[in-house]
């Protein structure tokens, strides 16, 4: 029989991603992320549930997370449930699902386009072009040869 774990999910961050290193190097960013579920029960009553999930991830994508991913925005995450056991300070055996990240997507607004409008003017502007006469734009000539652009028989390679 096949066996397939795979986990889709999209919500919001619960807290900034923490960035750790192995003692190999390896990054690895833990955070968690909030999955809302809203229904109507078959009473007419809207209902809703929050199910928040721990998420590991590893390598270039987990410093990419840290840098660019913060508590409440939201990300669109692929991976695999992990089962961990371990024992507690207290002597019980404990155990916990997490999801190990495999891939993920932004969502929602860029970088930038959440700031308040100064500092989104600010940061679109750039540096300040230095002072001097401005280029004129590159013309086309006005009638191009018919045969420009396109590959000769000879140049074909098939």
């Amino acid at each position: 029989m096949a066996n397939l774990n795979k986990v889709f999910l999209m919500g919001n961050l619960t807290r900034d991603p923490e960035l750790r290193y192995t003692q190999g190097g390896t990054a690895i960013a833990k955070f968690g992320l909030a999955i809302n579920r809203k229904w109507t029960s078959p009473e007419g009553e809207k209902k809703e549930e929050v199910c928040f999930v721990d998420i590991t991830a590893f390598g270039r994508q987990a410093e990419v997370i840290c840098e660019y991913c913060h508590k409440g925005g939201p990300l669109f995450v692929e991976g695999r449930l992990q089962f961990g056991t371990w024992q507690g300070q207290d002597g019980q055996k404990r155990s916990k699902l997490d999801v190990v990240l495999e891939a993920f997507q932004f969502i929602g607004a860029r970088p930038g386009e959440g700031k308040a409008p100064a500092e989104a003017e600010k940061a679109a502007e750039g540096p300040a072009a230095p002072p001097g006469p401005a280029e004129p734009p590159a013309q086309k000539p006005a009638n191009p040869a018919p045969d420009a652009g396109k590959p000769k028989k000879d140049d074909i390679p098939f």
